[in-house]
């Protein structure tokens, strides 16, 4: 009674297009689901992330699960994600890419998922990192460890939604380093972000994780810029 009276007067609205959900609906309407924006990446080994990386590092696989355009639906979620501690929106799309990514035909399995870090100091203003509960619904639906504890980032760096293509090439190289022991040799790592924009940041994380001796990197976004 209590939980009817509550989404009487607060009813669920869709994180996408505010409208309210129907009880058999969760975090999106059925209509934005349709609608979402996929980029079926996992089906193209030369996709347009993967090209994020030529010449580059070497990686073994990139791909993102939508597109994201601006003023678009696929915005809407990262905002309310990234800025509205929506983060059930993390743990729907990561159980629903999963899916899509049990399917790659890959000579090495991932073994460990690790999220894009955030600097202590962000992480205390914004109180959760955005990537987290897609990482680990990736995680749990593709039965891996998700590990938040081997790579870091060394210095605090302002919010990169609020610099353009360039500025958000700058200064990032060397701002990631890694806590590693022995067991992490020779392991598959998929690292997770948000969207992917220059792919400047994922770059320095991947040079960062390959300082672990026999390292792979693989690379996997919610939405790249499109």
């Amino acid at each position: 009674m209590f939980n009817y009276i509550i989404d009487l007067f607060f009813p669920k609205v869709c994180a996408g297009c505010h409208s309210v959900l129907m009880t058999y609906e969760s975090v999106l309407c059925t209509k934005c689901r349709h609608e979402l924006p996929l980029t079926q990446y996992h089906l193209d080994p030369e996709n347009e992330a993967v090209k994020k990386f030529y010449g580059k590092i070497a990686i073994e696989h990139a791909s993102t699960f939508l597109y994201f355009n601006k003023k678009g639906i696929v915005q809407e979620l990262i905002h309310n994600l990234k800025y509205k501690a929506q983060e059930e929106i993390g743990t729907v799309l990561g159980h629903w890419y999963a899916e899509d990514l049990k399917k790659l035909p890959l000579e090495s399995p991932f073994h460990t998922i690790i999220p894009v870090p955030l600097h202590k100091r962000k992480f205390k203003e914004r109180g959760y990192n955005q990537v987290t509960t897609f990482g680990k619904a990736l995680a749990e639906s593709l039965s891996i460890p998700y590990d938040d504890t081997i790579l870091y980032r060394k210095t605090y760096t302002k919010t990169q939604s609020k610099k353009n293509l360039s500025g958000r090439s700058e200064n990032i190289e060397n701002i990631f380093d890694v806590r590693f022991s022995e067991e992490h040799h020779y392991k598959h790592f998929l690292i997770v972000d948000d969207v992917l924009t220059t792919g400047a940041t994922l770059e320095a994380c991947s040079r960062a994780l390959l300082k672990i001796p026999g390292a792979k990197i693989s690379i996997v976004c919610m939405a790249i810029a499109h």
